[in-house]
This record gives structure tokens, sequence and C-alpha cells, in this order.
């Protein structure tokens, strides 16, 4: 990863003296109506397989068309009744489940049907352990939300583009369908779309004092959650991420950690400089733990802030958008200035600049006016998808 410690010197001047002050920055947004008591599976574990399945051939597809591959295992829907999309919610007897593992041993538990194309998945993870959010009778866990795509029945050897939407720090795996229209917008998309929990975890390994151990929230969704939707649910190869506000940052440090593994990634209102960020007086996170003291090792904060390491994310197709903090359009008569979005649209636009420099493309809404809610990151995602849904094509 491209580190440039001599530039660092010079856009760094703070790293000398770093004062940490309250304040938080995360996925604030309007509260919605629960969703209805939905239906709870328990799951069956099958033995664990020999060996990952195997990559698939990238497709062209006009709008995220599946791959027409055959599942090489058991899946959650191969043997179930086609669901209907619209009109009454089909019983939930007409799935039949049965799990496959990660290799690590992270495995499903539970399935709850919420809609025709939603569901809850619960995790047992090793790699979180005991920092998982959820604890009850099945233990400590971690709630994934997936949207399945429409045909997901009917093409029971069909394997789907995945669009990962991340969460904010002060969500989770429920918030994009609570306060978007996602499930609508992406209805007719052909997409498995992912929506995992994050803890507050800042998508990280944490640090924990150089002992490292859970909770690892990176190698949760790029490890673990990748293999049992894989295994599980037919998830393809070709993936797209985008997330809001901490989300934001996850998409492109996942991205820029990792190479290939997404072809777009999108941040909103994200917060894609933390290291400039905390030096200005935000907390983020839990910090020491995170990613250690960052007076004395900034190195560890460097490595995990995405306007430091732009070449990585040279080859994916990138977007940006963001607000200047001052009331815009979609803000109820009366909003004040906000400090999060204009904080975080400084750092966008410290990003921007930062891939631009290298000649690397990003596309970048710089749409003024706006706040740190939720109806701008609906417009966001409805702007990007024609994107994503192109790059998913070629």
């Amino acid at each position: 990863m491209d580190t440039e410690p001599v530039r660092h010197a010079r856009r760094r001047p703070w790293l000398a003296t770093i004062v940490v002050a309250a304040g938080l920055l995360g996925g604030c947004g309007t509260s919605a109506p629960p969703s209805p008591s939905p239906a709870t599976l328990a799951v069956t574990a099958a033995p664990s397989p020999s060996a990952a399945a195997p990559p698939l051939a990238a497709t062209t597809i006009p709008a995220a068309t599946p791959s027409a591959t055959p599942a090489a295992t058991p899946t959650p829907a191969a043997s179930a009744t086609a669901l209907p999309t619209t009109g009454a919610r089909p019983s939930v007897s007409a799935l039949a489940i049965r799990s496959l593992p990660a290799d690590d041993g992270a495995r499903i538990v539970a399935v709850t049907k919420v809609d025709a194309r939603t569901r809850d998945l619960t995790i047992v993870s090793p790699a979180l352990g005991r920092f998982a959010p959820g604890n009850g009778p099945l233990g400590r866990t971690v709630t994934v939300r997936i949207l399945l795509p429409s045909q997901f029945a009917a093409r029971p050897a069909a394997r789907w583009p995945v669009l990962y939407l991340l969460c904010g720090a002060g969500g989770d795996h429920t918030e994009w369908t609570q306060n978007t229209d996602v499930e609508k917008a992406t209805a007719a998309m052909g997409l498995l779309v992912v929506m995992p929990d994050a803890g507050g975890g800042w998508y990280s390994n944490w640090w924990n004092g150089g002992r490292g151990g859970p909770p690892a929230w990176e190698t949760f969704h790029l490890v673990e959650l990748r293999q049992l939707l894989e295994r599980n649910w037919r998830a393809g190869d070709r993936r797209v991420i985008a997330g809001q506000s901490m989300g934001g940052y996850g998409a492109m440090e996942y991205a820029a950690r990792h190479p290939g593994m997404f072809l777009a990634a999108a941040s909103f209102s994200g917060v894609l400089d933390p290291a400039a960020e905390a030096a200005r007086g935000w907390s983020i996170g839990a910090p020491d733990a995170m990613w250690g003291n960052q007076a004395a090792r900034p190195d560890l904060w460097l490595a995990r802030d995405p306007t430091d390491h732009p070449a990585a994310l040279a080859g994916t197709a990138l977007y940006v958008a963001y607000g200047n903090g001052q009331p815009g359009p979609l803000n109820a008569a009366g909003a004040k200035r906000d400090r999060q979005e204009a904080e975080v649209g400084t750092e966008s636009a410290a990003f921007v600049a930062a891939l631009r420099a290298r000649h690397i493309p990003v596309t970048a809404d710089a749409y003024g006016s706006g706040t740190h809610d939720w109806p701008y990151w609906q417009r966001d995602l409805h702007r990007w998808l024609p994107l994503a849904l192109r790059v998913l094509g070629g």
C-alpha cells in the first residue's frame, strides 16, 4: 500500500500534537416505523466444505443478470416454492434451510423472513466473539439483512451480483430499508443486496494494544460473511459497495485494502480522512483500541485512512457525494447548519483531490447545500445505482 512518508510530513503537520475532544460522527437519520414482526427459522448446520466454491466467470449483464452456473451446495431457496413479490406474505414453511459454515466456523444460526425479499441472517462469528452486538438465546450474534433478487426462487441455479450497503456508526442492519426505498429501487435489478451490522467498529480489525483479536469487523464482513453468502445464498463474485457516514469510510477502506474485490465503491457523506478529523477535535469510536493511540502510533491511523492511500483504489469505479452542511432542498424549514456534514464535506474534498492528483478517475457529486441525513443519502443512492449497474454489466 502506498504510504508516501514525505507527503505525510507535509500534509499532516498535526502528527506531533493531537488533541481529541468530544463529538461523534455516524449514521444519523430520521427514525422509521419498526418492521412487522417476522418469523424466524432455525438453521440446520451442514458439514464444512473441503474448499470454497470456485470463482465464477464474469458475466455480461444489461441490468445485473445473474450467471447461470449451478450452485455447488444446497441453498436456502433451492427447494423452495416460488415466492410472490406482491400481495400477502408467503408462508415461512415454503423455505427449506440448510447452512454451510465459513472456513473458520462462522455460521448462520437463524433466518428471519421479514417479507417476500427480505431476510435477516443471525450469525455466530468467531471474528467478533464476545463483541458481537447481539446477545440472546443463541449467544453472541451479529445480524445481516439481505434483499433477495426478485427472481431468486425462480432461478435456483443462478448466482447473483452483490451490492453491499454499509451502515453508519449509529445504525445497524435495518437502517437502509427503514430510511430509504432501496427495496423498491433494486426490485428489477437482479442484485443480492447485503446490509450488515457493523457495531460501531469502524470496519476494522482492532489493534487492541498490539494483541489483535476480536472484534475483527473486516474479517467478519469480507471473509466470514462473504463465504456464508457464497455457500448459502448464491452470491456471485461481482461485487459493488457503498455506505453513508462511517459506512462511506468502510466502502472506500475495504476497496483500498482489498483491490479487485469490489468493482465499484461509493461514499455518501463518508468519513474519508479520519486521522485529520480526529486532529480537528472529533471523537471516532474507541480510537485507542481500534487503531492505537494517535500520538504514539500515527502510522496505524494513516494505514487506516483512505485519503493517504489513493493509489490502492486505481481500477475501482469511485463515486463520492457530499454536501457543505448548509440546509438544502431536502431539509425541513428552519433547519440549521450541520457541523457533521461540513466536516465530512471537507474530508471528501481532500479525498477527491488526492485521487485526482494521482490521475485516478472519480465521480464527485459536491452538491453544495445539504446536511448529514437520510433524504440526501437516498438521493445519493439513486444517483449512484446506474453507475454501479454499468460496472456490473461491463
